[in-house]
């Protein structure tokens, strides 16, 4: 097809070049003949002439100019609105989660849309507050409750499982659930166990309380980055003010500011004084200072106000690209499981055809119409519709793609070797053809796997990458023995007549 085009094209470049040698040779005659009887005359037909053609010419690029732009693929439209775009991706998720036949993991992920819709529904707004060991969450989570919820004195690591508590904060109308979480980055065995379920907390709140006592550690600020890349809301929570100086602890919240800049609003990180330590008066008492949150407080309640749907609307919209992710993984892992089978069938169909043909040639001929009619029926596994042209020419451009490469070659060369034999008669060499193909036809099937998972590309290296890459893959020497095992059994039950394949007795008794 792309052969006509061109030479369509060619032809009509010929004919465009003869009509305007045609035409300037006329214009030329014309005017010699003018000249005869006017030579004044004749100069100002040839300037009319040439202003009418490069008025033709502006006016033709002036009309032609929207079709020799570029064509861009119309960008979807998206709702502007964050509550409205939320919908949509709800809806976009049900339905490639309807797609999934697998009807356990199909269940399962309906089971979470609905309660995503439900807790769209119920609009309860989640907080998270999470951070390393000993920095005061639960402290912070005791003062904004103004109840005593859990040891504020506590080792590193005390608090061991996440604890939920509903929040009420004044002009806020909905329900606010404040979680405290285990401590992070903590070193036992417990930690990377507890830093998983805090990070899937994380994820599935709609505004984070990033808990620190001092400047950010490295850790610190690549988990807190991590989050802010995926979208989520956050709030900086220095705690301890009251254990540094003024000049110092200014200093330690300038850089923390400084750090996210550009990121966060320098509101947005806040000093507080959770559990402050007692104070030693000039009369010799003991003075228990009350907590001082009040920063946290007014931050949450100006957050909340301001930007308490958009934060469910941001949040429900991570939560339906995960399980959409989660859906997509499980609609391309039935759709290999789809296409090896494609592949096992024509393989095996190849091989029969192959070791069964009589005449040379011939089983190339029928090799490339079943390698064509393969490409099709792949291409509709991936949702591609393609007409069995368009897989003859895949086909033959993965063929000469192996043989270009060697591979061909390569592969009569390793089967040999994994049979441990030779070639001994034509029935056998026949036989050893056969598997030859079917091998192949692998190859191939699992190349258009790759192209068809990638959108119909080859990828930046090419078709020949591809190919290459799948050869290595199925090259190694259990699976060559594997396959020539099940490539006898199956020559043996589809190609009439006795199939004399090569036997070579080892040590043990096993034969091939």
């Amino acid at each position: 097809m792309k052969r006509m085009r061109l030479l369509i094209m060619g032809v009509a470049a010929v004919f465009v070049l003869g009509m305007l040698l045609w035409l300037v040779d006329f214009v030329l005659r014309s005017q010699a003949a003018i000249a005869l009887f006017s030579p004044l005359l004749a100069q100002i037909f040839l300037i009319v002439v040439a202003l009418l053609a490069i008025a033709t010419v502006g006016a033709g690029i002036y009309y032609l100019r929207p079709f020799l732009r570029p064509r861009r693929q119309p960008r979807p439209t998206l709702p502007k609105a964050k509550r409205d775009a939320a919908q949509v991706a709800i809806s976009g998720v049900e339905q490639q989660v309807a797609q999934i036949q697998d009807e356990v993991a199909r269940t399962a992920l309906q089971e979470k849309l609905a309660s995503l819709s439900a807790d769209w529904q119920q609009r309860d707004i989640r907080i998270v507050l999470f951070g390393v060991g000993s920095v005061g969450k639960t402290s912070m989570v005791n003062g904004l409750l103004g109840d005593l919820v859990g040891a504020v004195d506590a080792p590193l690591g005390t608090t061991t499982t996440a604890a939920t508590y509903p929040l009420r904060l004044e002009g806020v109308a909905q329900v606010v659930w404040l979680t405290d979480t285990p401590g992070l980055l903590e070193a036992s065995d417990l930690g990377p166990n507890r830093e998983a379920q805090v990070r899937q907390l994380a994820t599935e709140a709609d505004l984070l309380l990033f808990v620190i006592d001092d400047d950010l550690r490295q850790s610190e600020y690549a988990l807190a980055r991590s989050l802010l890349d995926i979208g989520k809301r956050l709030i900086v929570v220095l705690n301890k003010a009251d254990l540094y100086p003024e000049d110092e602890f200014q200093a330690i919240l300038t850089k923390v500011r400084s750090r996210f800049a550009g990121d966060l609003d320098s509101a947005d990180v806040v000093d507080v004084a959770a559990n402050p330590q007692p104070v030693r008066l000039d009369t010799g008492e003991i003075a228990q200072m009350e907590p001082d949150l009040w920063p946290l407080e007014k931050r949450l309640t100006e957050v909340l106000r301001a930007e308490g749907a958009d934060l469910l609307a941001d949040s429900l919209l991570l939560r339906s690209q995960r399980l959409g992710e989660a859906a997509r993984q499980l609609i391309q892992t039935q759709r290999h499981q789809a296409a090896n089978a494609v592949i096992e069938r024509y393989q095996w169909i190849n091989a029969a055809v192959v070791a069964a043909t009589p005449l040379p040639g011939l089983d190339l001929l029928a090799t490339a119409a079943i390698n064509a009619q393969m490409v099709v029926e792949l291409g509709k596994v991936y949702q591609f519709s393609l007409s069995i042209e368009e897989g003859k020419e895949l086909a033959y451009a993965v063929a000469r793609t192996l043989t270009g490469l060697g591979i061909a070659k390569g592969v009569l060369s390793l089967l040999a070797l994994g049979m441990q034999t030779t070639i001994p008669t034509a029935i056998a060499s026949r036989g050893v053809q056969g598997i030859t193909a079917a091998y192949l036809t692998r190859i191939a099937g699992k190349s258009f796997m790759d192209y068809f998972t990638q959108n119909q590309d080859w990828g930046d290296g090419g078709i020949g990458e591809v190919v290459q890459k799948q050869f290595q893959l199925n090259r190694r020497e259990q699976f060559v023995r594997e396959f020539i095992t099940d490539a006898i059994a199956h020559l043996r039950e589809e190609v009439s007549g006795p199939l004399e394949l090569p036997v070579q007795e080892s040590e043990g008794g096993s034969a091939w």
